[in-house]
């Protein structure tokens, strides 16, 4: 089982200079990719996606690829110098035509496309050890979400093993509960003194023991608590199943309470929801 929140970076040094890779995820309903590549990498895009799909199922994840240059690319930079003078002189004459002139930017001539160029790096070689580096990354990045995932499983386990035993609870008290309120049914029938039909005395004891009857309820929550530890061993994306079970849990232990007719179920029946939702924030950074 995998978290869909994690963070990996992977830095490579080559003869061209250094790529570095950040890979970011938390969660989200589906697949979404963002991803920020250099303009000499772009080309890498579509197999960048590729890569990434085909090893992840869920989560915003944010992919980032940086390239410096190294020293050579460093001692090797041009300066176009026709591009430059003319630059600086249509900056003066600019200059001139202000009321108030300023000094040429220096700073803003050298960032125009052209005057200051670096020579390109061997592409395909550059791509290949680009590729090489993010797949270094995307190892940790699994890993780190498999880390999490076990840590979430582990959380999840416990708590459907205490839930498993509140229900167990709740049922062997249940012949207890119907009699005590047979009992009170009756006593305040007694305390009206007036004679009833036996007959129909027991039909509708009957009715109202049948109305605060959670038998149903409570198969349906060990149902639903055994699902849960059984998609827990699933080697796949379990999320969506789970966050489908936790409603389901949640609706039983809603019915448990409104049914309920004594202190003791109406508290273990807020005990499931508090665990519930507990597990239901967890489930939400399953992949």
């Amino acid at each position: 089982m995998l978290s869909m929140t994690a963070f990996a970076r992977s830095e490579q040094l080559t003869e061209w200079g250094t790529l570095s890779w950040e890979l970011r995820s938390v969660n989200h309903r589906y697949l979404e990719l963002s991803l920020r590549l250099p303009e000499a990498l772009r080309v890498l895009e579509p197999k960048v996606r590729e890569r990434l799909s085909a090893r992840l199922d869920r989560g915003k994840l944010d992919c980032t690829l940086k390239f410096h240059g190294g020293e050579q690319a460093v001692t090797t930079v041009s300066l176009n110098r026709p591009l430059a003078e003319r630059l600086i002189a249509v900056a003066e004459e600019l200059r001139s035509l202000a009321p108030a002139p300023a000094p040429v930017p220096l700073a803003e001539i050298f960032r125009w496309p052209g005057v200051v160029s670096e020579p390109e790096p061997q592409t395909q070689p550059l791509l290949a050890e680009a590729l090489a580096g993010l797949e270094t990354a995307l190892d940790d990045l699994i890993a780190t979400r498999q880390r999490e995932g076990r840590r979430i499983q582990h959380l999840i386990e416990r708590r459907c093993a205490t839930m498993a035993d509140i229900v167990a609870q709740v049922r062997q008290r249940r012949p207890e509960v119907l009699t005590c309120q047979r009992e009170k049914l009756l006593s305040r029938l007694a305390d009206l003194n007036v004679d009833a039909d036996p007959g129909r005395l027991e039909q509708e004891l009957a009715l109202a023991v049948q109305r605060l009857d959670v038998d149903e309820e409570l198969d349906r929550l060990d149902a639903h608590i055994n699902e849960i530890q059984s998609v827990l061993q699933r080697r796949e994306p379990v999320g969506r199943r789970l966050d489908f079970l936790m409603q389901e849990l949640n609706r039983e232990a809603n019915t448990l309470s409104s049914k309920s007719a004594d202190a003791d179920t109406t508290r273990a029946a807020v005990d499931l929801k508090v665990l519930i939702e507990q597990m239901r924030e967890q489930v939400q950074n399953i992949e």
